[in-house]
């Protein structure tokens, strides 16, 4: 009880002070489960994760899912299959690729590795995406990877998803679930006696509420399959938040401040109350994993323990917890010849995401083989080299106002250690002779050290800040880094 009250302190005062330094405190409703607020302070100090889409539509290197949606994007067109204009044919297509999904060269241990020695330290994998294709075994549907007539079926790691949870914890990682709470391809949510409209159910619940009940229990059944059946669950990571108990108010401010973003296409939808009970399936699933973190992505209330922005990163810290899930290559499923972002790019927008308080859960996309393609083993190595050295200032931190100094960003340890990564500029890959900081000094007898390299390193105060003063041995010594990262023992 007491750790409990400690943590809700903390999360209001964290609270009243960014929102003195005009920072938006959103419409976050901080968890009260004693557990689970452990848990979400924990998941704090972990900063780099790793997120897998993979699915049967990964065949044809489309985007995820979203084909099979009546709605009108550029970016999810329609052109794979033998006539896809026509859309009852190109449906009946896409979900027959059940039957030729073979990864046959998954290796789930690989993947783990890499991650972990990349530093990553959980993993969020896709068991159900909107297509309502389970990669895992279970026992409510027959469109999963598991069943007869898919030819993965007969492979001793046919359930994808226990092999990817299993091998992963043997490395150490924390597991997530990622589950889609809209199934197209359940009858309980699209009926088949009717068309598909956009991506929300096609009957209107409330006047049909016993369709409407099953599909709540068959949402309610295949999420508390995965926190029983296959070990120890730490987060589960919910999408489609139009799924929801919503008030027309509610469902316009989703599709307003989550879905409104022109340069992602979408546009309003119709206004529909979807209802599956979700403050009674979190109290069963935390039944079955006590302290489970549930992120009801984009559903403003309890059930959303942390935030997730989407292939973006906040301008300024967000005063709770949040994530950016960001695709390192391609796109969020498997794109043929996908390129990777430089390791210099994606050093720093760690560097950068945990300065402001966040974590990174950075996509990659298996191919429908079960294979990494080599750029994203090359972007986990030019990782796993820089968080050798640097690691020890990414874990545990927290952010240390203002955060970021023209291209200097900050964080403090509890013990009060801080440290300052000064992020190579485009035009050079060496440290300048000096670097000045206003915002901070450190105590008087403090020493400064570059992690990575013996040796102290002089400073003076200016002001209320100091200025670093770099040797041109170390600057020769220290030359094509993305990030380097000083170390202070205490601030004044």
């Amino acid at each position: 009880m007491r750790s409990y009250l400690i943590l809700i302190l903390m999360i209001s005062a964290m609270n009243i002070a960014l929102t003195q330094h005009g920072e938006d405190a959103h419409n976050y409703i901080p968890e009260t489960d004693p557990q689970a607020l452990e848990k979400i302070e924990a998941w704090q100090d972990l900063k780099f994760g790793l997120l897998m889409h993979w699915g049967a539509y990964s065949q044809w290197g489309i985007v995820e899912s979203w084909s099979l949606c009546p709605e009108e994007y550029g970016w999810c067109e329609r052109k794979k299959g033998s006539n896809p204009n026509d859309y009852n044919t190109y449906k009946k297509e896409y979900e027959d690729l059940k039957t030729t999904f073979n990864p046959i060269r998954f290796n789930p241990e690989k993947w783990a590795d890499a991650a972990m020695k990349a530093g990553m330290k959980y993993v969020v994998f896709t068991t159900k995406h909107h297509d309502g294709f389970c990669m895992f075994d279970s026992k409510y549907t027959d469109y999963k990877v598991t069943d007869d007539d898919c030819p993965f079926s007969i492979d001793p790691k046919k359930n994808i998803a226990l092999e990817i949870f299993n091998a992963f914890r043997d490395k150490g990682l924390w597991t997530g679930a990622y589950f889609s709470k809209p199934d197209w391809h359940s009858p309980y949510y699209w009926d088949p006696a009717y068309p598909p409209r956009d991506r929300n159910v096609n009957y209107e619940p409330e006047a049909n509420p016993e369709k409407w009940e099953k599909f709540t229990q068959f949402t309610h059944n295949q999420i508390l399959e995965l926190m029983s059946d296959y070990g120890p669950m730490d987060i589960l990571w919910l999408d489609g938040g139009w799924v929801a108990r919503s008030s027309h108010e509610s469902i316009e401010n989703y599709y307003k401040n989550v879905l409104g973003d022109a340069e992602n296409g979408y546009v309003k939808h119709r206004m529909i109350n979807q209802d599956i009970r979700m403050d009674e399936l979190v109290e069963k699933a935390r039944a079955k994993q006590p302290g489970l973190i549930v992120v009801d992505r984009a559903v403003e209330g309890k059930n959303q323990n942390y935030l997730t922005p989407e292939n973006k990163v906040p301008e300024k810290l967000l005063p709770y917890p949040w994530e950016s899930c960001i695709i390192s290559g391609g796109g969020w499923s498997y794109t043929e010849n996908a390129q990777y972002m430089d390791g210099t790019t994606a050093i720093q927008l760690l560097v950068d995401i945990v300065a402001k308080g966040g974590n990174l859960l950075l996509n990659i996309a298996p191919s429908p083989e079960g294979e990494w393609q080599q750029g994203a083993y090359d972007l986990l190595k030019e990782f796993e080299e820089w968080m050798k050295v640097n690691g020890v200032a990414i874990y545990n931190s927290r952010p240390l106002y203002p955060y970021k100094e023209n291209n200097v960003c900050m964080t403090q340890q509890k013990d009060g250690r801080a440290h300052f990564y000064y992020l190579a500029r485009q035009s050079t890959n060496t440290l300048p002779r000096m670097i000045f900081l206003e915002s901070h000094q450190p105590t008087l007898g403090s020493k400064i050290r570059l992690l990575g390299y013996d040796g102290e390193i002089k400073w003076r105060p200016a002001k209320n800040g100091c200025k670093i003063l770099i040797s041109p041995e170390l600057r020769e010594e220290s030359a094509g880094q993305a990030v380097w990262t000083f170390e202070v023992d205490e601030l004044k």
